[in-house]
């Protein structure tokens, strides 16, 4: 099924922006639990990668970018912001927080692990199928720029 949507310019930079229609579609308990396990997938690897990363990451071009630490924080601030599309409350934990981490994500995967008639569990929030690939987006971009910037150039 192809689908074209409009694109913002949150998707020139290149992430996801837009809910299509087949997000919207009912989800049955089998591809739900697919899709969390999936999510479940690219935060072990975004763990991986911060793991194995340097504290201090190789600059852009033009000498630029965050450090390992800060896009950690940044990623775990917007799954802070994330959780409030499924109808979740929760902030996020600290990154040294290995048991806060594992229960909050086990949250948002308990969320979007169940069958659901498809539509977005709140007002203005977003489908569990959308919140996923969201979600796994931002996580694994950043596993690869920290990957990219762990890596000395080659001159």
């Amino acid at each position: 099924m192809l689908e074209r949507l409009a694109g913002t310019a949150t998707t020139d930079f290149g992430a996801p922006d837009s809910i299509a229609k087949r997000d919207t579609r009912p989800l049955g308990a089998p591809e739900a639990k697919r899709i969390a396990a999936l999510l479940n997938a690219a935060w072990v690897i975004f763990d991986e990668v911060i793991a194995g990363a340097p504290a201090e990451l190789g600059k852009g071009p033009r000498g630029g970018g965050r450090d390992r630490d800060q896009i950690a924080d940044h990623v775990f601030g917007a799954e802070g912001a994330y959780v409030r599309k499924l109808g979740l409350r929760l902030s996020p934990p600290a990154r040294d927080d290995r048991h806060g981490i594992a229960e909050f994500r086990a949250a948002i995967a308990d969320v979007i692990g169940k069958a659901s008639n498809g539509k977005a569990l709140v007002e203005r929030g977003w489908p569990q199928r959308y919140a996923a690939r969201r979600i796994a987006w931002h996580a694994l971009d950043h596993a690869w720029e920290i990957q990219d910037r762990s890596t000395p150039s080659k001159g």
